[in-house]
């Protein structure tokens, strides 16, 4: 370890250090606790249904048991293919009960990434509700035969079912979750478990252009949601950190389901879902329900300075802004402030790092584009970029390097990418930045060419060769460009076959429709005559990047600095 104290100790809130004891177990143990402490308090608020924490344990471990009558173990992978509805958070904690490790697929992924991820992860059982086309895709999963069976919750089961419930149909590899939680009574005893046993597979980008998970412990969860805890009941000493928080962002994100799902259970606070993010209702259930917090991504941000209600719902409930996932524009954080009173707290984290890794404070000196220092436990450097080993001093710039409790241990089927992920025992985060002498730290560029798109991750490569498979494409490069919404956008430039006629955005955005997320379906194109190339003759992305840069920048920008 560094020497101590490390300079951002200096900021923490009174009362904490960095050393804080930062507790691991089971992730299941969690929601035992807050039901054996506080069985009788409203864990879930969705629509007008409720759920307090000892009907939410008995139903996950109904399901856990049916899981387990159906064969699913240790041994298993289970794939969560599920919205912000009550049915996650019962998959997530009956599926962790019977030992299996779970992963989740994205309702934005395309019909490839699914098979990717199923085949990858190994899961052949789906669960999975009936709302959004969710059910009729996981169905063709099924008769893909990329899985065995599919669990399907029923969304009546939460009160008055949203207009687009769809019907589960009638065969044996279909089965609903309420008839599989109702046939099984709980065994005496639940299957083994240790905390070093993989929870989660969860994907993120890999160098390939496929995705890879990162295998998250029992461990890792639990001691990113301590972190968190330690965190933020010395934030907000008066309620100990308990919250009412609305869950708008989708808990398929490593950042929803820590900081808002386990971090919730642990608290014993009671989370208000929404399906999907709506300006007007995050609002409305503000000043209706009394919310005490919102975590949000800049694209959130931006929709709410913009929602004509900002100015006239009562708000005085909100304690805790955070904005996470993508680096929030200062512009956004400052008219923010000047619109509501509140500070939008922003921090830096990763998938693999479950995602605790850096926060901003609330109070204090507001300091413009840091990411603010590491959270207790945590620890953050600046190594050099070519020789990783090498630490940098304050205001060096580097590559951001982080180990702590909650750091995966690397990725599922990737052993070189594991190794070359990590060194000295710290995993390389491909962020490039530098820790002012203060200890807050700043992110300046990303060593890898993600693009970051209202949150979600784009990976060019992904997207590139989608484009590819368009008959009169040539040559394609992607690179990010400014969006005043999502943060960032996917643009296109495009080289065409000599007989190949060009074509509008509009018909490439249907042409990718069905195979690429709608996250990563580019916002612009562009044709060229020819790509720029490097010294070796590869297509060359930096060039193109740049020159998106410079056409974005304004002239001070564009000049570069003084001399």
């Amino acid at each position: 370890m560094s020497a101590r104290p490390f300079v951002w100790e200096k900021a923490y809130p009174p009362g904490l250090s960095w050393d804080h004891p930062i507790a691991t177990g089971l992730v299941t143990a969690l929601l035992d606790e807050a039901a054996r402490e506080a069985g009788a308090r409203t864990a879930l608020y969705f629509r007008s249904w409720r759920c307090s924490y000892a009907e939410l344990k008995q139903r996950a471990d109904r399901l856990a048991a049916g899981l387990l009558a159906e064969g699913l173990d240790r041994e298993q992978c289970i794939a969560l293919y599920l919205p912000n509805s009550p049915c996650h958070p019962v998959a997530f904690f009956g599926g962790l009960r019977t030992g299996a490790r779970l992963t989740h697929l994205s309702p934005l992924d395309a019909p490839r990434e699914l098979a990717y991820k199923l085949r990858d992860s190994g899961a052949r059982t789906v669960i999975t509700t009936n709302l959004g086309g969710l059910l009729a895709g996981a169905v063709k999963l099924l008769e893909a035969g990329l899985v065995d069976r599919v669990i399907v919750g029923d969304d009546a089961a939460f009160g008055e079912p949203a207009p687009e419930r769809e019907a589960i149909p009638a065969r044996p590899e279909v089965i609903p979750l309420d008839r599989l939680a109702e046939t099984c009574e709980p065994p005496a005893n639940w299957p083994q478990i240790d905390p070093a046993d993989t929870a989660l597979l969860q994907y993120t980008g890999g160098t390939t252009g496929l995705p890879k998970a990162a295998i998250l412990s029992h461990a890792n969860l639990t001691a990113a949601v301590s972190i968190y805890d330690a965190w933020f009941k010395a934030l907000y000493p008066e309620n100990r950190g308990w919250e009412r928080v609305i869950c708008a962002l989708p808990l398929f994100h490593i950042y929803a389901l820590t900081t808002i799902l386990l971090r919730g259970v642990r608290r014993h606070s009671e989370i208000i879902l929404h399906l999907r993010f709506d300006a007007g209702q995050v609002l409305q259930d503000v000043e209706q329900k009394r919310a005490t917090a919102f975590p949000g991504v800049p694209t959130m941000w931006i929709a709410l300075l913009n929602h004509p209600d900002l100015g006239k719902r009562d708000l005085s409930s909100l304690d805790r802004c955070s904005s996470g996932g993508a680096p929030l524009p200062v512009e956004v954080g400052r008219r923010f402030e000047e619109a509501t009173g509140r500070r939008l707290a922003g921090g830096w984290g990763l998938t693999e790092t479950a995602p605790a890794g850096t926060n901003l404070l609330p109070f204090g000196e507001p300091r413009p584009g840091s990411i603010g220092i590491p959270l207790p436990g945590v620890e953050v450097r600046v190594v050099a970029l070519d020789e990783p080993a090498r630490a940098l001093p304050p205001g060096e710039v580097g590559e951001l390097a982080v180990r702590g409790p909650n750091v995966t241990a690397g990725y599922w089927n990737r052993p070189e990418e594991t190794a070359a992920t990590f060194a000295g025992g710290y995993l390389l985060t491909g962020d490039v930045g530098y820790m002012a002498e203060d200890g807050f730290f700043y992110l300046v560029d990303r060593k890898k060419d993600l693009i970051i798109s209202g949150g979600f991750n784009v990976y060019p490569q992904m997207v590139e060769q989608a484009i590819y498979e368009h008959p009169a494409v040539q040559e394609c490069i992607v690179v990010g460009i400014p969006d005043p919404y999502r943060g960032e956008a996917a643009k296109a430039f495009v080289t065409l076959k000599p007989a190949g006629e060009p074509f509008t955005l509009e018909a490439l955005q249907a042409f990718l429709a069905d195979k690429l997320g709608r996250h990563e379906i580019p916002r612009a194109l562009e044709f060229r005559e020819t790509l720029p190339r490097t010294a070796v003759g590869k297509l060359s992305r930096r060039a193109l990047r740049e020159e998106e840069r410079l056409t974005h920048a304004g002239p001070t920008e564009a000049a570069g600095p003084a001399a």
